[in-house]
């Protein structure tokens, strides 16, 4: 067993609950939700993004199947007719965030680990509501992040120079911004930086940067992950003794940009998807992390000859493996 094992906490505060799980069956199968999450938010781009089918329709679930997996029925976030109407696409995220985060809550309830295909990092909001609302009784749970990204989004309206909500989604799920949205999510309260691990973040905003570093933010450099160093069991001994359960999130343009070519936003110096996927590994031999999410996949027309897709397979398959560590 990872984590906690021969661990002497000494703290002022309410201990982290107790809510650690194996995620294997009876049967001695990792039980895998799979969640298709194609709402961007994104203003004058599409607003259903393509990239979860595109994951979902490449062989996934046979590959997971021969990797010992019991699968859930894959779910996919979908808004009513009702909600498809409402005013705003960045309120219409909230909705559909809103609804990612019950079906993640009812994954972890039914023992499954969920794993989910995103459009973008906005969906980072109702990953982490769901998984805050997963517990026993009513009360939030305390939810570690892993932050896998080339870049920080950890931008307010007052520090973007893009304007992207893209750039937002951690300083809003910190409580820096967007509170509406982080509400219709399901995140509420908002995770204290201290809770937050940036790992392989390279590429910031001068003003986003300044909000980083005056930020309790802990960081796992690119060398860290290429290397498996000590550091990434620091970080991940830190969360585990701070938080309830720990979500890990990707966004495709950490990696190598010979991997994801086709990523708009890919940064120099990444680690290629073998290494992470290997640190991954690493992470996932800790209890308390109950979900990944995936981001940002290039899909059919930016990545033709499937390398990025590949890559995002090998890093599911990396964390899994490391499910079976535990």
């Amino acid at each position: 067993m990872r984590g906690l094992a021969g661990l002497a906490v000494v703290c002022i505060l309410a201990p982290a609950v107790a809510t650690a799980q194996s995620y294997v069956s009876t049967e001695g199968k990792l039980k895998v939700a799979l969640v298709k999450m194609p709402y961007s938010g994104a203003l004058n781009v599409a607003e259903l993004s393509d990239v979860p089918d595109y994951l979902a329709e490449g062989g996934l679930e046979a590959r997971l199947a021969g990797m010992g997996v019991e699968p859930a029925p894959m779910s996919s976030v979908a808004l009513t007719p009702e909600e498809q109407r409402e005013y705003g696409e960045w309120h219409r995220l909230g909705l559909a965030n809103g609804q990612l985060a019950d079906i993640v809550a009812a994954n972890r309830r039914d023992g499954y680990l969920s794993v989910g295909l995103l459009a973008n990092c906005s969906s980072l909001m109702g990953m982490l509501g769901g998984l805050q609302h997963s517990g026993p009784s009513s009360r939030p749970l305390k939810v570690g992040l892993v932050w896998i990204d080339a870049h920080g989004d950890f931008n307010t309206p007052e520090t973007t120079l893009s304007g992207m909500l893209g750039g937002m989604p951690v300083a809003v799920s910190a409580g820096l911004a967007l509170t509406r949205l982080r509400h219709e999510s399901g995140l509420d309260p908002a995770l204290p930086t201290r809770y937050i691990v940036m790992a392989a973040v390279r590429d910031t905003d001068p003003l986003e940067q300044e909000l980083i570093d005056r930020s309790d933010i802990e960081i796992l450099s690119v060398e860290d992950i290429r290397t498996r160093s000590e550091n990434i069991d620091h970080q991940m001994e830190r969360l585990s003794r701070l938080t309830d359960v720990i979500y890990v999130h990707v966004d495709m343009d950490v990696l190598d940009p010979a991997e994801v070519a086709g990523h708009s936003l890919n940064v120099p110096d990444g680690p290629t998807s073998l290494e992470l996927a290997a640190a991954l590994a690493e992470m996932f031999s800790y209890e308390k992390v109950a979900a990944l999410g995936v981001a940002s996949t290039p899909s059919w027309e930016r990545d033709p000859e499937g390398l990025s897709r590949e890559a995002a397979y090998r890093l599911i398959e990396g964390a899994l493996e490391g499910v079976k560590r535990r």
